[in-house]
């Protein structure tokens, strides 16, 4: 899920550095002018995932089609980003935002369906990042190894769940697992919204003449050059 943090409408998409190093964005990917732009929108969005998060597991009944419709409105919206890119992700992007679109659908017609995509969703969903940053190699690894024994840990529950009692009990886990992810990726943007604060409050670089090379900054300038 790689975007250019810079650009206005992409802020969303950038989620990569989240999942793989616990931070949001660095001065390498973007600029004090680009950051001032976006950390109010991380800032915004992840506080407003936490609270999604928060009602949905207290919300019996609704909670599952509150996750599964702004889970659906987001993936529809990264969808359509990639949708309007070009090269090979086009495909996926608009894969991408007619699944948004349906989860959407699901979660404002029927409650009970809601929990039974999110039985399923859920397992697919944390079996696929898992892969995804496995793919990713190199510093990622770990981390990937440990969300593949994650997802395998919840499936596994589920399974039992359902199996042991009844199938409604496991969905009604499977959206608590899906409230703590929408959660955690809540806090995530929180913490990088404040690392983006702190580089927008860097002074802006100094503008150097035309032709500089640099030639004699360390000498005190070109005046005494």
């Amino acid at each position: 899920m790689a975007g250019s943090p810079g650009a206005d409408g992409r802020a969303w998409g950038t989620l990569a550095p989240v999942v793989n190093g616990g931070s949001v964005l660095t001065a390498e990917r973007t600029t004090p002018e680009a950051a001032r732009r976006t950390w109010p929108q991380w800032l915004a969005g992840g506080l407003a995932l936490v609270v999604v998060a928060m009602v949905s597991v207290f919300w019996d009944g609704g909670g599952a089609r509150l996750l599964l419709g702004v889970t659906g409105v987001l993936t529809a919206a990264r969808g359509l980003l990639l949708a309007r890119a070009a090269g090979r992700s086009r495909g996926l992007g608009a894969a991408l935002a007619v699944g948004g679109l349906a989860a959407v659908a699901v979660a404002v017609l029927s409650a009970g369906a809601a929990g039974w995509v999110l039985l399923g969703a859920v397992p697919l969903g944390l079996l696929t990042g898992a892969l995804v940053l496995l793919a990713r190699g190199g510093a990622v690894r770990r981390n990937a190894q440990a969300a593949l024994v994650w997802a395998a840990l919840v499936t596994g529950l589920l399974v039992v769940t359902g199996v042991a009692t009844t199938w409604s009990r496991a969905a009604d886990g499977a959206t608590v697992v899906a409230a703590l992810a929408v959660g955690l990726l809540g806090v995530f943007l929180v913490v990088g919204a404040f690392q983006l604060r702190t580089l927008a409050a860097q002074p802006p670089a100094p503008v150097r003449p035309a032709g500089c090379a640099n030639c004699a900054c360390g000498a005190g300038g070109c005046g005494t050059a």
